[in-house]
């Protein structure tokens, strides 16, 4: 199969969420993130969703992408190859139960990769009176999928500082990841790829059997890093990002580390990585700007 870099810069269909108490809290449950901004609905401003609900936001259209442009311009059996790739998320406010989201996506780059062909979509979510919310870079790994030129895009990408530490790891927090934890996350989140709970299906695409979803891997590391690193507070969180570089397997430990540390004023750069069983990164190049408030 083929794509060449023409579709950068398409833009999709618009696609509109009403975000419900029951979603957010269950994200937060199925990482195991018992923060009282997600549950305590006494609080005087009501609860938030968790940082990476985001992600649950926009899952429906990245499911379906070629649903959300011109008919043929992206086939299925392409879409059908994407594997999750890279995550960037720009927070401006928390979302909040109760309110209505409209997702705005284009397709931001194409490019060619060792493996096949990279793409990023670019959301800009945004609520009420059309003020943003958060904006989403995802990126995609189309495996075995050639890009037939250059590629388009790339310097629109965001970029985040480079980690100039060279000490040893800040703080390790070692997670178990319950056998169970793969079909708890999909079906808190309605994020669906049988890789994550059909051995059949996972062994059928050369995996060794069931994978936890990245998106819920980077959410056990966002709950530390918020919980050691902001005080506890999801609105210190700015910026989130990261490349997912290898499987977590159900029933196993990860080790989340900070691996860099430094402030800028009412800014603090944290760098950090996600180790799987085999001591392979599981997340790669992760990053969070956490700000004072």
């Amino acid at each position: 199969m083929e794509l060449d870099s023409r579709l950068t810069g398409s833009v999709l269909k618009e696609y509109r969420k009403e975000v419900n108490w029951r979603e957010t809290m269950n994200y937060a449950a199925a990482v195991n993130d018992n923060n009282s901004w997600y549950f305590d609905d006494e609080r005087i401003d009501g609860i938030i969703a968790p940082p990476m609900f985001c992600v649950a936001v926009t899952w429906p259209v990245t499911e379906k992408l070629e649903e959300f442009m011109e008919p043929g311009l992206f086939p299925a059996e392409v879409s059908a190859m994407k594997v999750h790739y890279t995550e960037h998320i720009e927070f401006y406010r928390p979302v909040k139960p109760g309110e209505f989201l409209n997702v705005k996506g284009k397709i931001a780059a194409i490019l060619p990769h060792r493996a096949g062909t990279r793409i990023v979509i670019r959301y800009d979510v945004t609520g009420k009176e059309g003020k943003p919310v958060f904006t989403e870079h995802i990126g995609a790994l189309l495996r075995d999928v050639k890009c037939t030129d250059e590629g388009r895009g790339g310097e629109s990408l965001p970029v985040v500082p480079a980690c100039e530490s060279k000490c040893p790891n800040i703080w390790e927090a070692t997670v178990p990841v319950d056998p169970m934890s793969p079909f708890i996350y999909d079906g808190c989140t309605n994020i669906f790829f049988p890789i994550h709970t059909s051995k059949q299906f996972a062994k059928m695409v050369g995996l060794p059997g069931i994978i936890l979803q990245g998106t819920a891997t980077l959410a056990f590391a966002v709950k530390e890093l918020i919980n050691r690193e902001a005080g506890g507070d999801p609105h210190r969180l700015k910026i989130l990002s990261c490349r997912f570089t290898g499987m977590v397997l159900p029933g196993t430990d990860i080790r989340i580390q900070l691996t860099g540390k430094s402030e800028r004023g009412n800014d603090k750069d944290l760098h950090f990585t996600v180790m799987n069983k085999e001591d392979q990164k599981a997340i790669s190049n992760g990053y969070a700007l956490i700000t004072k408030l």
